[in-house]
C-alpha cells in the first residue's frame, strides 16, 4: 500500500491517538474511516441541497413525485421472492 505523509495540527494528532488508544485501531485505519464518513456525509449533503432545488420547482418536483409512484408500484410486480 502506498502512503504519503502529511501535516496535521497537534490536537488532531493527540486526538487520533487517544482514539487508536481506546478502540486499539490504527491511526491510519482511524483517519482513513473519518475520511470516508466525511465524503459520505459530503454526498448526502449534496443530494440533500439538489432535492431543495428540485422542490422550488413544483413542477419538477411534481415529475419527481410521479416517477417516484411508478417506481414504487414495481414493488407490487406479482414476482415471487425467492
Amino acid at each position: 500500500m502506498a502512503t504519503t505523509t502529511i501535516r496535521i495540527p497537534d490536537k488532531t494528532r493527540q486526538t487520533l491517538a487517544e482514539l487508536s488508544s481506546e478502540t486499539g485501531e490504527s491511526l491510519q485505519d482511524i483517519l482513513a474511516a473519518a475520511v470516508e464518513q466525511y465524503r459520505r456525509n459530503r454526498i448526502l449533503e449534496q443530494a440533500n441541497q439538489a432535492y431543495a432545488s428540485l422542490k422550488k420547482d413544483p413542477e419538477a418536483w411534481q415529475k419527481l413525485l410521479e416517477e417516484r409512484a411508478q417506481w414504487d408500484s414495481t414493488l407490487a410486480d406479482d414476482l415471487d421472492d425467492e
